[in-house]
């Protein structure tokens, strides 16, 4: 999973509390909703540290886990769904994602309190990168409208509709 054992440290450090890691704190206070991320911020994000791009990924405001879930390490990605602030809404906005690492749909699948969202259900059972096997478990608990949208669909397997 984590191949570099310094970062692995880190991780766990972070994971409790542990860490001196600071990060600046319009990046973890609620920002309005509606007002667009700055490409100013997004820069500021990509230029911090692994370390500190943890760190904000558990503990940062919706719009620095919006930009957090689009870097590319998987970690960074991974932490972002410890964040105890994510909404519903943005993980069915993950879920409905054609891009997503199939590994975060696997994490996705794992809580039992997003899978109880029928919202999340629909999106997975539409993602093309959902596992196989979990997109068969949810067909069942879909309603017949989605059902018959999810039959005329050509972009999940066939095994799915």
């Amino acid at each position: 999973m984590i191949d570099d054992p310094d970062l692995q440290s880190l991780a766990v450090e972070i994971e409790q509390g542990t860490d001196a890691i600071t990060v600046p704190e319009v990046l973890v206070d609620a920002e309005p909703e509606g007002k667009p991320i700055s490409r100013s911020l997004a820069m500021e994000i990509q230029l911090m540290p692994v370390g500190q791009r943890l760190k904000l990924a558990m503990k940062g405001n919706r719009d620095a886990r919006m930009i957090l879930l689009r870097d590319s390490s998987r970690m960074v990605q991974r932490f972002v769904l410890t964040n105890p602030r994510i909404t519903d809404e943005e993980i069915v906005a993950l879920c409905k994602n054609r891009s997503i690492e199939r590994e975060m749909l696997d994490a996705i699948c794992r809580r039992k309190e997003w899978m109880a969202n029928y919202q999340v259900k629909l999106a997975l059972a539409t993602n093309p990168k959902t596992p196989l096997p979990t997109a068969v478990r949810i067909v069942p608990t879909l309603l017949p409208r989605d059902l018959r949208q999810l039959a005329k669909s050509k972009n999940v397997p066939s095994a799915v509709n």
